[in-house]
């Protein structure tokens, strides 16, 4: 078998989309991400605190320019992402496919994590 590769799942949502569902599906989503988070192929990931905590940092004519906010103004934000290891991109997917946020109203971006 091949070696496992590393993936990034990048999760999008809507801001807020856990605390509009009722308590008991916001539990159970809970315990999904608990339950990724326990799979032996997470390798790491995070929660991001909300956008509106975002600063940008753009470098033009060798001047630093920072931004409140986020790069763009759009209805679904970066929220978080997973650190994975999968053998191949189906195992990534079905992977992703565990993260709430894909079946709430968000997406799950996946890219394979390349070595500096």
């Amino acid at each position: 078998m091949e070696a496992a590769m590393q993936y990034a799942l990048i999760i999008y949502e809507e801001p807020g989309y856990l605390d509009a569902l009722p308590e008991e599906e916001r539990e159970a989503a809970f315990a999904d991400y608990r339950a990724l988070a326990e799979d032996p192929r997470y390798a790491g990931g995070a929660q991001l605190q909300p956008v509106e905590t975002a600063t940008g940092v753009r470098v033009s004519g060798g001047r630093t320019l920072v931004t409140d906010g986020p790069f763009a103004d759009t209805k679904e934000v970066l929220g978080g992402f997973c650190l994975v290891e999968a053998a191949d991109l189906d195992e990534a997917i079905e992977l992703a496919a565990r993260v709430p946020a894909a079946r709430l109203g968000g997406v799950v971006e996946i890219r394979p994590v390349g070595r500096l």
